[in-house]
């Protein structure tokens, strides 16, 4: 990891942020206080979000569906106005695992044409819906020339994945630094306990100059004074020398460091 981090610095914070808004409820078809759930993130979710990221001078990264963007290509739209990267999470927040290896091909074809019509760009990271992959979602992330995916659990490192000459970065994740295991999905511990739990992962990470992947929701982290988590990770990440870098710096870093 050493070859990773630039000089000054102590990790890897890889601080993400998924945009699902009401994407994956609107597929699935539930009833509306469900649906307003996910908009929390568009009438204040997001500000707030972003807000925090400005007073600490940060640009980071966005995993946004392809249906997200043509909703709500206002949001979009300041998120990339404020620096920070765009990346793909599906077009409608599909489990991949679930669909067709024709449907699968749908999905990635309006993800892609989804948030390059409303970006301007095509997207070169892509994080999995759920974290689940089919046994065909690898060779659509190549297909599409993605740089990095996001999605996979079988390293605390960064590394490269190559097929028929094509090289992917993965961006490794796990499930337990997941604002919306915790906080939405079983509502399990405190937000207080959540950030002890957190901090020691960079306090370790700071320490073998490590790597960690963080994932937050806007309308989790976003709500009350959750919000409060995201700031202290952030100062705490500084404190302890940390790295925050877009996924396509860190992807980059990563491919220039295999050719030493």
């Amino acid at each position: 990891m050493l070859d990773l981090i630039p000089e000054g610095y102590r990790f890897v914070l890889f601080l993400t942020f998924d945009l699902d808004v009401d994407s994956a409820e609107r597929l699935r078809g539930e009833e509306p206080i469900s649906l307003s759930r996910g908009r929390f993130t568009e009438r204040i979710g997001l500000k707030k979000v972003l807000e925090a990221l400005d007073i600490f001078g940060l640009k980071t990264t966005f995993f946004v569906p392809g249906w997200v963007a043509e909703k709500y290509p206002y949001l979009v739209s300041e998120i990339k106005r404020r620096g920070h990267e765009i990346a793909a999470h599906g077009y409608m927040h599909e489990r991949l695992d679930r669909l067709s290896y024709y449907e699968e091909l749908s999905v990635f074809k309006k993800m892609v044409a989804a948030l390059e019509r409303v970006v301007g760009e095509r997207p070169r990271g892509f994080r999995a819906p759920y974290w689940r992959f089919s046994f065909n979602t690898i060779d659509n992330i190549v297909n599409n020339n993605f740089l990095y995916d996001s999605s996979l659990m079988d390293d605390e490192r960064p590394y490269v994945i190559e097929i028929e000459n094509k090289k992917v970065v993965e961006l490794p994740v796990d499930w337990r630094l997941d604002d919306w295991v915790y906080l939405e999905s079983n509502r399990c511990i405190t937000p207080e306990d959540l950030l002890k739990m957190w901090l020691e992962e960079l306090k370790y990470a700071s320490e073998v100059s490590g790597y960690v992947a963080l994932t937050f929701h806007p309308q989790c982290i976003g709500r009350g004074a959750r919000i409060r988590v995201l700031e202290r990770i952030i100062e705490n990440a500084r404190r302890l020398g940390a790295w925050v870098p877009r996924g396509q710096e860190l992807a980059n870093k990563v491919l220039e460091s295999k050719k030493k």
